[in-house]
């Protein structure tokens, strides 16, 4: 008897090699045309559209409508979460250019994993976050402990309004590059947009690296005492 029968269907829809790659275009938490999705995954408009129909019939990516135009992302954190497991057990790109080289190391450095930080920026945070006693670890949970709630209070996180969205507070999130756990859930959403806000971190166009900047470096080793080179 199967008792999951959908596992086979989108188990189906992610092994193949176009939708994966759009897929982890959509790793970085934003939403894009059909246009730029078949760009960056190498295949053609229709067949993007195509990919994507089927992709939201099944609940693995959202689309928004603005006006004739229509902007797709990936439906929710679940759906991330899984993509990211799937990295991380995934043999490693060959890398066959000097850009892709240099775009790979990128994204290894620092990156959006959804709507949180990752690679090896995400991890450092996490465990200056963990050595300086602001997160504890206890069965394979983050929980903020008392100094915790005062240097988030200082670093103007509301804690309170985190706590109070519909998702996992403080999620262990397994980093496909690093082969450890980062900071996720609400709280690490939180303090991607704060780093932000203060231009510590800027987006890239077209990937899911991100961009430290020179005030960054300096926040960062004054606040977390993250060297970044």
């Amino acid at each position: 008897m199967n008792a999951s029968p959908n596992i086979a269907q989108v188990a189906s829809l992610v092994s193949d090699a176009s939708r994966a790659a759009i897929m982890t275009v959509l790793l970085d938490g934003r939403y894009h045309p059909a246009g730029e999705l078949a760009y960056m995954a190498n295949i053609k408009p229709q067949t993007a559209s195509f990919h994507l129909s089927k992709m939201v019939a099944a609940n693995l990516v959202a689309v928004e409508k603005q006006g004739r135009h229509r902007y797709y992302g990936i439906e929710n954190q679940e759906v991330a979460r899984i993509m990211e497991s799937l990295l991380s057990i995934t043999p490693p790109v060959e890398i066959r250019s000097f850009n892709q080289a240099l775009e790979h190391e990128a994204i290894r450095h620092a990156r959006t994993c959804y709507d949180h930080l990752a690679g090896s920026l995400g991890i450092q945070l996490t465990d200056s976050l963990l050595n300086a006693g602001i997160l504890s670890e206890v069965d394979h949970q983050f929980t903020v402990t008392e100094k915790g709630e005062g240097f988030f209070r200082a670093f103007q996180i509301d804690l309170e309004r985190v706590k109070r969205k519909r998702r996992s507070f403080t999620h262990r999130c397994l980093d496909w590059s690093e082969r450890r756990h980062h900071l996720a859930g609400a709280l690490g959403h939180a303090l991607l947009e704060r780093l932000l806000e203060l231009g510590w971190v800027q987006r890239i166009p077209k990937t899911r690296a991100v961009k430290i900047t020179p005030e960054g470096k300096k926040g960062l080793n004054e606040t977390f005492h993250v060297d970044i080179e």
